[in-house]
């Protein structure tokens, strides 16, 4: 009798979990923001600059943010505006960022973390520069007199 339950609840969880999961609308680009990466890299960022991971806790914090990072990248680059270059190249430059900090939570080297947030800090910067002028607005003015 339970190898039938178990049975029968594992093919109910194999036909009901795909469904589940085709019904998700993938995220925004502004859901990502504000709801993945702007927290994220602010954990990180806000961490190093208040003198880095101190336990264990803090170091799985850091782990996890690097991942979101990493994966939002991942995502941005997935849902990219057809045939953008630049978008790739911003989508690539987060996801690489967000994996050199994951590396560097995971082996808990307060260093190299604090040295990822440069690249972190430029990838963000870089992309809202081109695809968020409203943030740099003398950015767009600087590129048109080149």
């Amino acid at each position: 009798m339970r190898k039938r339950i178990a049975t029968a609840s594992s093919i109910l969880f194999a036909l009901i979990l795909p469904a589940a999961r085709a019904q998700a609308p993938a995220p925004t680009t502004r859901q990502l923001m504000l709801d993945l990466i702007h927290p994220a890299s602010n954990d990180i960022l806000l961490t190093v600059n208040r003198g880095g991971p101190s336990d264990d806790k803090e170091w799985a914090a850091m782990r996890r943010s690097a991942l979101t990072l990493a994966e939002s990248g991942n995502t941005l680059a997935a849902q990219g505006q057809p045939a953008s270059e630049a978008w790739a190249n911003a989508a690539k430059q987060l996801a690489d960022a967000g994996s050199e900090a994951w590396k560097a939570a995971q082996a808990k080297d307060a260093k190299a973390l604090a040295a990822v947030t440069a690249h972190i800090d430029a990838s963000c910067t870089n992309c809202h520069k081109q695809f968020r002028p409203n943030v740099f607005p003398n950015a767009s003015k600087a590129r048109g007199s080149q």
